[in-house]
């Protein structure tokens, strides 16, 4: 029992000081034990700070294992933070983040013929952001690079996986204001926009890139 105690305080632990989400293969190899117990430990941990009802939770995050806060502080440490510098997308650059997401893979075609306008500078800005990436080629010709979201995405979003994403029918019902502390929302400039899409170059990737 003693020993059990020590290996979730470890897992606990190791969790605590990780700056990122870390999967149960991970926390296994550095803690010498089983996945299947590691597993167990989590799950219990899980729940003890859910009872707690303290500060803190453990969520499932990016295939890994995170602390966070408890969203009942959420609003209360918006204020306290707000002088943190923060990631902006604008509701542009937002809608074209939203289509990536639920269309991947899809080519800058795709997207402009679904957005009615060029997302050239949109994904530009995803890419540079680490939210959007190249996962691949189409196989027609010219062979048009296809995007996809990328880890960081999910871990941004706080999703486990993609699966995770809200029906298309939730996310019209979203307002604004429930979309993570970590973007803020700003309204689009069509200036600055057009401006963005005539400057922004997408980089160029061969087969040994795309992964």
């Amino acid at each position: 029992m003693e020993d059990r105690k020590y290996k979730k305080g470890l897992i606990e632990a190791l969790l605590f000081l990780s700056s990122e989400p870390l999967k149960i293969a991970t926390l296994s190899k550095s803690t010498n034990v089983e996945k299947t117990e590691v597993r167990e430990l989590l799950d219990e941990l899980i729940l003890d700070y859910e009872e707690k009802e303290g500060g803190f939770l453990l969520k499932e995050i990016a295939g890994g294992y995170q602390f966070s806060s408890s969203p009942v502080y959420s609003e209360i440490l918006s204020v306290i933070f707000k002088d943190k510098k923060r990631e902006t997308l604008s509701r542009g650059t937002l809608d074209t983040l939203a289509i990536v997401a639920y269309k991947q893979p899809i080519t800058l075609l795709e997207l402009d013929e679904i957005r009615g306008v060029s997302s050239r500078g949109m994904v530009a800005s995803l890419i540079s952001k680490k939210l959007v990436k190249a996962v691949g080629q189409k196989e027609v010709p010219g062979r048009p690079t296809l995007y996809g979201t990328t880890n960081e995405f999910l871990i941004h979003f706080g999703l486990s996986r993609l699966s995770d994403l809200p029906t298309p029918i939730e996310v019209k019902e979203m307002k604004f204001e429930e979309i993570p502390d970590s973007f803020t929302i700003e309204e689009d400039s069509p200036i600055e926009n057009n401006q963005l899409e005539e400057e922004a170059v997408l980089p160029e990737f061969n087969e040994e890139e795309v992964t």
